[in-house]
Protein backbone atom coordinates (compact mmCIF):
# COMPACT_ATOMS: atom_id res chain seq x y z
CA UNK A 1 0.00 0.00 0.00
CA UNK A 2 10.22 13.64 -0.35
CA UNK A 3 10.33 13.54 2.63
CA UNK A 4 12.19 14.99 5.40
CA UNK A 5 10.30 16.14 8.13
CA UNK A 6 11.92 18.61 10.65
CA UNK A 7 11.39 17.99 14.31
CA UNK A 8 10.27 21.45 14.65
CA UNK A 9 6.99 20.93 12.35
CA UNK A 10 4.61 18.95 14.00
CA UNK A 11 1.72 17.03 12.03
CA UNK A 12 -0.24 19.73 13.78
CA UNK A 13 0.87 22.43 11.75
CA UNK A 14 0.28 20.10 8.71
CA UNK A 15 -2.40 20.44 8.92
CA UNK A 16 -3.28 24.35 9.43
CA UNK A 17 -1.63 25.39 5.80
CA UNK A 18 -2.09 24.83 2.49
CA UNK A 19 1.23 24.11 1.18
CA UNK A 20 4.32 22.86 3.40
CA UNK A 21 7.60 21.37 3.02
CA UNK A 22 7.98 18.75 5.71
CA UNK A 23 11.29 19.45 5.70
CA UNK A 24 14.63 19.03 7.82
CA UNK A 25 18.18 20.36 6.87
CA UNK A 26 18.80 18.35 4.29
CA UNK A 27 21.05 20.06 1.29
CA UNK A 28 21.14 23.26 2.44
CA UNK A 29 24.37 25.43 3.31
CA UNK A 30 26.87 23.35 5.17
CA UNK A 31 25.68 19.89 3.60
CA UNK A 32 27.66 17.98 0.73
CA UNK A 33 24.55 15.82 0.15
CA UNK A 34 22.63 15.93 -2.69
CA UNK A 35 18.79 16.53 -1.93
CA UNK A 36 15.81 14.08 -3.86
CA UNK A 37 12.36 15.62 -3.26
CA UNK A 38 9.45 13.26 -3.03
CA UNK A 39 6.21 15.00 -3.17
CA UNK A 40 2.54 14.31 -1.31
CA UNK A 41 -0.33 15.48 -2.39
CA UNK A 42 -3.19 14.72 0.28
CA UNK A 43 -6.28 15.86 2.44
CA UNK A 44 -4.39 17.83 5.05
CA UNK A 45 -7.19 19.92 6.56
CA UNK A 46 -10.93 19.16 6.10
CA UNK A 47 -12.95 15.75 7.47
CA UNK A 48 -10.61 13.59 5.84
CA UNK A 49 -7.22 15.80 7.25
CA UNK A 50 -6.45 12.58 9.94
CA UNK A 51 -6.51 9.80 6.95
CA UNK A 52 -4.60 12.52 4.80
CA UNK A 53 -2.00 12.95 8.12
CA UNK A 54 -1.46 9.29 8.82
CA UNK A 55 -0.72 8.38 5.45
CA UNK A 56 1.79 11.36 5.19
CA UNK A 57 3.31 10.62 9.09
CA UNK A 58 4.53 7.22 8.00
CA UNK A 59 6.15 9.12 5.14
CA UNK A 60 8.51 11.19 7.13
CA UNK A 61 9.25 8.45 9.75
CA UNK A 62 10.70 6.52 6.75
CA UNK A 63 12.59 9.73 5.91
CA UNK A 64 14.21 10.70 8.92
CA UNK A 65 15.37 7.33 9.25
CA UNK A 66 17.00 7.40 6.14
CA UNK A 67 18.65 10.76 6.53
CA UNK A 68 20.21 9.73 10.06
CA UNK A 69 23.17 8.57 7.21
CA UNK A 70 22.21 9.20 4.38
CA UNK A 71 21.99 7.01 1.25
CA UNK A 72 24.28 6.61 -1.83
CA UNK A 73 23.26 6.08 -5.49
CA UNK A 74 26.14 6.37 -8.13
CA UNK A 75 28.84 7.34 -5.85
CA UNK A 76 26.93 10.65 -4.38
CA UNK A 77 25.32 10.86 -1.28
CA UNK A 78 21.50 12.03 -0.95
CA UNK A 79 19.14 12.59 1.72
CA UNK A 80 15.14 13.09 0.89
CA UNK A 81 12.70 16.06 1.45
CA UNK A 82 9.04 15.74 1.34
CA UNK A 83 7.41 18.51 -0.09
CA UNK A 84 3.58 18.30 0.71
CA UNK A 85 0.44 20.04 -0.52
CA UNK A 86 -2.96 20.05 1.09
CA UNK A 87 -5.32 18.88 -1.25
CA UNK A 88 -8.55 18.86 0.50
CA UNK A 89 -9.29 15.31 -0.71
CA UNK A 90 -10.71 16.94 -3.93
CA UNK A 91 -8.75 15.10 -7.27
CA UNK A 92 -8.77 18.96 -8.56
CA UNK A 93 -6.39 20.09 -6.65
CA UNK A 94 -4.57 16.68 -6.32
CA UNK A 95 -3.40 17.35 -10.22
CA UNK A 96 -2.94 20.63 -9.85
CA UNK A 97 -0.39 20.08 -6.56
CA UNK A 98 0.90 17.23 -8.55
CA UNK A 99 2.19 19.76 -11.26
CA UNK A 100 3.10 22.09 -8.99
CA UNK A 101 5.45 19.79 -7.23
CA UNK A 102 7.02 18.54 -10.41
CA UNK A 103 7.43 22.10 -11.75
CA UNK A 104 9.05 23.29 -8.74
CA UNK A 105 10.73 20.58 -6.97
CA UNK A 106 11.84 18.25 -9.17
CA UNK A 107 10.14 15.51 -7.57
CA UNK A 108 10.52 12.21 -9.16
CA UNK A 109 7.86 10.52 -7.08
CA UNK A 110 4.48 11.72 -5.99
CA UNK A 111 2.77 10.00 -2.97
CA UNK A 112 -1.47 10.49 -3.61
CA UNK A 113 -3.39 8.57 -0.20
CA UNK A 114 -6.96 8.63 -2.84
CA UNK A 115 -8.15 7.34 -5.81
CA UNK A 116 -9.69 9.80 -7.46
CA UNK A 117 -6.47 12.00 -6.63
CA UNK A 118 -4.91 9.68 -8.32
CA UNK A 119 -7.26 8.78 -11.63
CA UNK A 120 -6.83 12.56 -11.96
CA UNK A 121 -3.03 12.87 -11.60
CA UNK A 122 -3.02 9.63 -14.61
CA UNK A 123 -4.11 12.11 -16.87
CA UNK A 124 -0.56 13.18 -17.00
CA UNK A 125 1.69 12.20 -15.24
CA UNK A 126 3.64 9.60 -17.80
CA UNK A 127 3.73 12.69 -20.03
CA UNK A 128 5.66 14.89 -17.11
CA UNK A 129 7.45 11.95 -16.14
CA UNK A 130 6.89 11.18 -12.61
CA UNK A 131 5.74 8.55 -10.20
CA UNK A 132 2.69 8.14 -8.80
CA UNK A 133 2.60 6.55 -5.55
CA UNK A 134 -0.92 5.74 -5.22
CA UNK A 135 -2.33 4.39 -1.70
CA UNK A 136 -5.44 3.60 -3.06
CA UNK A 137 -6.90 0.09 -2.81
CA UNK A 138 -9.07 1.10 -5.97
CA UNK A 139 -7.87 -1.81 -8.11
CA UNK A 140 -8.54 -0.10 -11.15
CA UNK A 141 -5.47 2.04 -10.79
CA UNK A 142 -4.14 -0.77 -11.74
CA UNK A 143 -6.30 -1.39 -15.02
CA UNK A 144 -5.42 2.03 -16.87
CA UNK A 145 -1.83 0.57 -18.42
CA UNK A 146 0.02 3.62 -16.70
CA UNK A 147 3.77 2.42 -16.18
CA UNK A 148 4.54 5.04 -13.75
CA UNK A 149 1.89 4.47 -11.29
CA UNK A 150 3.06 2.12 -8.10
CA UNK A 151 0.05 0.96 -6.29
CA UNK A 152 0.83 0.35 -2.51
CA UNK A 153 -2.04 -1.35 -0.35
CA UNK A 154 -3.59 -4.72 -1.57
CA UNK A 155 -6.54 -4.11 -3.82
CA UNK A 156 -10.15 -4.15 -2.14
CA UNK A 157 -10.98 -6.92 -4.78
CA UNK A 158 -9.21 -9.24 -2.39
CA UNK A 159 -11.98 -8.86 0.42
CA UNK A 160 -15.44 -9.35 -1.02
CA UNK A 161 -15.14 -13.24 -1.02
CA UNK A 162 -14.24 -13.59 2.34
CA UNK A 163 -16.03 -11.23 3.85
CA UNK A 164 -19.46 -12.50 2.50
CA UNK A 165 -18.41 -15.76 3.21
CA UNK A 166 -17.83 -14.89 6.89
CA UNK A 167 -21.30 -12.63 7.37
CA UNK A 168 -23.61 -14.92 5.87
CA UNK A 169 -22.30 -18.04 7.70
CA UNK A 170 -22.40 -16.18 11.34
CA UNK A 171 -25.33 -13.50 10.28
CA UNK A 172 -27.73 -14.41 7.17
CA UNK A 173 -27.76 -13.13 3.98
CA UNK A 174 -29.71 -9.60 3.54
CA UNK A 175 -27.54 -7.20 3.46
CA UNK A 176 -27.98 -3.01 3.90
CA UNK A 177 -25.40 -0.67 1.62
CA UNK A 178 -24.28 2.50 3.47
CA UNK A 179 -20.71 3.08 2.42
CA UNK A 180 -19.18 6.64 1.67
CA UNK A 181 -20.48 8.90 -0.86
CA UNK A 182 -17.28 8.68 -2.97
CA UNK A 183 -16.09 7.11 -5.73
CA UNK A 184 -14.25 4.91 -3.80
CA UNK A 185 -17.61 4.00 -2.48
CA UNK A 186 -19.47 3.41 -5.44
CA UNK A 187 -16.66 1.49 -6.96
CA UNK A 188 -16.67 -1.08 -3.36
CA UNK A 189 -19.69 -1.32 -3.34
CA UNK A 190 -20.29 -2.16 -6.70
CA UNK A 191 -17.48 -5.02 -6.34
CA UNK A 192 -19.75 -6.31 -3.55
CA UNK A 193 -22.86 -6.65 -4.43
CA UNK A 194 -22.21 -9.21 -7.37
CA UNK A 195 -20.54 -11.55 -4.68
CA UNK A 196 -23.11 -10.97 -2.01
CA UNK A 197 -26.07 -11.42 -4.88
CA UNK A 198 -24.05 -14.61 -6.66
CA UNK A 199 -23.66 -16.47 -2.95
CA UNK A 200 -27.74 -16.39 -2.78
CA UNK A 201 -27.27 -13.09 -0.80
CA UNK A 202 -30.14 -10.15 -0.79
CA UNK A 203 -29.17 -6.47 -0.72
CA UNK A 204 -32.52 -4.90 1.13
CA UNK A 205 -30.72 -1.12 1.16
CA UNK A 206 -28.62 0.39 -1.10
CA UNK A 207 -27.59 3.81 0.54
CA UNK A 208 -24.78 6.44 1.10
CA UNK A 209 -23.29 8.78 3.72
CA UNK A 210 -21.36 11.96 2.60
CA UNK A 211 -19.07 12.13 5.55
CA UNK A 212 -17.88 15.53 4.10
CA UNK A 213 -21.25 17.02 4.70
CA UNK A 214 -23.42 14.90 7.15
CA UNK A 215 -22.93 14.42 10.85
CA UNK A 216 -26.28 12.84 11.88
CA UNK A 217 -27.04 9.50 10.81
CA UNK A 218 -30.39 8.58 12.44
CA UNK A 219 -32.30 8.97 9.66
CA UNK A 220 -30.26 7.37 7.21
CA UNK A 221 -30.10 4.15 9.50
CA UNK A 222 -33.13 4.41 10.44
CA UNK A 223 -34.48 3.61 7.19
CA UNK A 224 -31.68 0.98 6.58
CA UNK A 225 -33.15 -0.92 9.72
CA UNK A 226 -36.81 -1.13 8.68
CA UNK A 227 -35.64 -3.67 6.30
CA UNK A 228 -33.94 -5.63 8.91
CA UNK A 229 -30.62 -6.58 7.51
CA UNK A 230 -28.72 -9.48 8.76
CA UNK A 231 -25.69 -7.43 7.81
CA UNK A 232 -24.12 -4.01 7.13
CA UNK A 233 -21.97 -2.85 4.55
CA UNK A 234 -20.43 0.49 5.60
CA UNK A 235 -16.77 2.56 5.22
CA UNK A 236 -15.01 5.40 4.73
CA UNK A 237 -12.93 7.58 7.20
CA UNK A 238 -12.76 5.50 10.55
CA UNK A 239 -14.23 8.27 12.86
CA UNK A 240 -17.06 8.97 11.04
CA UNK A 241 -17.91 5.06 10.00
CA UNK A 242 -17.63 4.18 14.24
CA UNK A 243 -20.07 7.06 14.40
CA UNK A 244 -21.85 5.61 12.32
CA UNK A 245 -21.91 2.24 13.46
CA UNK A 246 -22.36 3.35 16.96
CA UNK A 247 -25.76 4.99 15.59
CA UNK A 248 -27.03 1.28 13.79
CA UNK A 249 -26.13 -0.41 17.17
CA UNK A 250 -27.89 2.41 19.58
CA UNK A 251 -30.77 1.91 17.25
CA UNK A 252 -30.87 -1.78 18.33
CA UNK A 253 -28.92 -4.05 15.18
CA UNK A 254 -27.18 -6.78 16.36
CA UNK A 255 -26.28 -8.08 13.12
CA UNK A 256 -22.85 -8.01 11.16
CA UNK A 257 -20.69 -5.04 9.71
CA UNK A 258 -18.63 -5.35 6.83
CA UNK A 259 -16.04 -2.50 6.87
CA UNK A 260 -14.33 -1.11 4.33
CA UNK A 261 -10.62 -0.85 4.10
CA UNK A 262 -10.06 2.82 4.17
CA UNK A 263 -11.83 2.54 8.00
CA UNK A 264 -9.81 0.67 10.74
CA UNK A 265 -10.68 -1.65 14.00
CA UNK A 266 -7.96 0.20 15.87
CA UNK A 267 -9.07 3.89 14.95
CA UNK A 268 -12.79 2.49 15.71
CA UNK A 269 -12.03 1.01 18.97
CA UNK A 270 -10.52 4.58 20.45
CA UNK A 271 -13.85 6.49 19.12
CA UNK A 272 -16.13 3.65 20.37
CA UNK A 273 -14.54 2.96 23.37
CA UNK A 274 -13.86 -0.83 23.01
CA UNK A 275 -14.49 -3.01 21.04
CA UNK A 276 -18.21 -4.21 22.35
CA UNK A 277 -19.96 -2.10 19.13
CA UNK A 278 -17.46 -3.34 16.86
CA UNK A 279 -18.47 -7.41 17.54
CA UNK A 280 -19.31 -9.25 14.27
CA UNK A 281 -17.77 -6.71 12.45
CA UNK A 282 -15.00 -7.59 9.46
CA UNK A 283 -11.90 -5.74 8.30
CA UNK A 284 -8.19 -5.83 7.67
CA UNK A 285 -5.42 -5.70 9.17
CA UNK A 286 -4.62 -3.83 12.68
CA UNK A 287 -0.80 -2.93 12.30
CA UNK A 288 -0.17 -3.66 15.91
CA UNK A 289 -1.04 -8.11 15.22
CA UNK A 290 1.99 -7.78 12.88
CA UNK A 291 4.37 -10.54 13.18
CA UNK A 292 6.19 -9.46 10.06
CA UNK A 293 9.69 -8.69 11.01
CA UNK A 294 9.59 -5.40 11.34
CA UNK A 295 6.28 -4.53 12.52
CA UNK A 296 6.87 -4.62 16.46
CA UNK A 297 9.62 -1.96 16.10
CA UNK A 298 7.57 0.25 13.56
CA UNK A 299 4.45 0.37 16.81
CA UNK A 300 7.23 1.15 18.70
CA UNK A 301 8.73 3.91 16.64
CA UNK A 302 4.98 5.37 15.85
CA UNK A 303 5.12 5.34 19.61
CA UNK A 304 7.98 8.04 19.90
CA UNK A 305 6.21 10.54 17.39
CA UNK A 306 2.85 10.45 18.08
CA UNK A 307 0.63 10.01 20.96
CA UNK A 308 -2.46 8.46 18.04
CA UNK A 309 -2.81 4.60 16.81
CA UNK A 310 -0.41 3.27 14.60
CA UNK A 311 -2.46 2.38 11.68
CA UNK A 312 -1.65 0.84 7.98
CA UNK A 313 -1.15 3.89 6.21
CA UNK A 314 1.47 5.16 8.08
CA UNK A 315 3.01 1.86 8.07
CA UNK A 316 2.51 0.99 4.29
CA UNK A 317 3.83 4.49 2.66
CA UNK A 318 6.97 4.31 6.14
CA UNK A 319 7.37 0.47 4.09
CA UNK A 320 7.08 2.00 0.51
CA UNK A 321 9.52 5.03 0.95
CA UNK A 322 11.90 3.00 2.08
CA UNK A 323 11.20 0.53 -1.16
CA UNK A 324 11.39 3.56 -3.14
CA UNK A 325 15.16 4.41 -2.07
CA UNK A 326 16.40 0.83 -2.19
CA UNK A 327 14.89 1.11 -6.01
CA UNK A 328 16.72 4.27 -6.66
CA UNK A 329 20.34 2.81 -5.39
CA UNK A 330 19.68 -0.26 -7.66
CA UNK A 331 18.56 1.99 -10.63
CA UNK A 332 21.65 3.85 -9.97
CA UNK A 333 19.79 7.21 -10.39
CA UNK A 334 16.98 9.67 -8.56
CA UNK A 335 16.17 11.13 -11.11
CA UNK A 336 14.45 8.94 -13.46
CA UNK A 337 11.56 7.39 -13.07
CA UNK A 338 10.90 4.43 -15.21
CA UNK A 339 14.16 3.28 -13.86
CA UNK A 340 13.61 3.73 -10.93
CA UNK A 341 9.97 1.95 -11.16
CA UNK A 342 11.71 -0.92 -13.36
CA UNK A 343 13.81 -1.29 -9.80
CA UNK A 344 10.96 -1.68 -7.42
CA UNK A 345 11.36 -5.35 -7.19
CA UNK A 346 14.80 -5.36 -6.44
CA UNK A 347 13.99 -2.42 -3.43
CA UNK A 348 11.61 -4.14 -1.73
CA UNK A 349 14.62 -7.70 -1.97
CA UNK A 350 16.91 -5.15 -0.32
CA UNK A 351 14.79 -3.98 2.77
CA UNK A 352 16.52 -4.48 6.16
CA UNK A 353 14.22 -6.86 8.41
CA UNK A 354 12.97 -3.48 10.47
CA UNK A 355 11.46 -2.00 7.55
CA UNK A 356 9.31 -4.77 6.48
CA UNK A 357 6.57 -3.39 8.76
CA UNK A 358 4.20 -5.92 6.99
CA UNK A 359 4.77 -9.14 4.80
CA UNK A 360 5.53 -7.84 1.19
CA UNK A 361 6.43 -10.54 -1.43
CA UNK A 362 7.20 -8.42 -4.55
CA UNK A 363 5.23 -6.54 -7.02
CA UNK A 364 2.78 -7.50 -9.69
CA UNK A 365 1.30 -5.37 -12.41
CA UNK A 366 2.75 -2.60 -10.64
CA UNK A 367 2.04 -2.75 -7.31
CA UNK A 368 3.00 -4.04 -4.13
CA UNK A 369 1.54 -7.36 -3.40
CA UNK A 370 1.44 -8.16 0.26
CA UNK A 371 0.10 -11.31 2.41
CA UNK A 372 -3.91 -10.57 2.61
CA UNK A 373 -4.98 -10.43 6.23
CA UNK A 374 -8.30 -10.35 7.44
CA UNK A 375 -9.28 -9.81 10.82
CA UNK A 376 -13.06 -10.35 12.46
CA UNK A 377 -14.35 -9.31 15.69
CA UNK A 378 -15.79 -12.37 17.98
CA UNK A 379 -16.31 -12.72 21.84
CA UNK A 380 -14.92 -9.06 21.79
CA UNK A 381 -11.66 -10.12 20.56
CA UNK A 382 -10.01 -9.30 17.38
CA UNK A 383 -10.00 -12.85 15.13
CA UNK A 384 -7.42 -13.46 12.33
CA UNK A 385 -9.47 -15.72 9.62
CA UNK A 386 -7.55 -14.91 6.63
CA UNK A 387 -3.70 -14.99 6.89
Amino acid sequence: MGLVLGLSISLFGLTACNSNESSTAAGESGSKDGTVNIGFSGPLSGPAAFYGENTLRGLTMAADEINKEGFEVDGKKYKVKIVSLDDKYLPNETGTNARRLVQENKTPIVFVPHSGGVFATQVFNQQENFIIGAYTSEPKIQEQGNKLTLSIPSSYDAYPEPYAEYQMKRFGKKLALIPTATQYGKDWTATIKPVWEKKGGEIVFDGSVDFSKETDFFTIMTNALKEKPDVLFVGGPSQPTALLIKQARELGFKGGIMIMDQAKFEEMEVVLGGYEMLEGGIGTLPIKQSDAPGGPAFVEKYAEVSDGVPTAESAFNYQALHVAVKAMQAAGTVSDPAKIMENMEEGIKNLEDEQMVWHLTGIENNGFDWETSIYAVEDGKLVNIKK
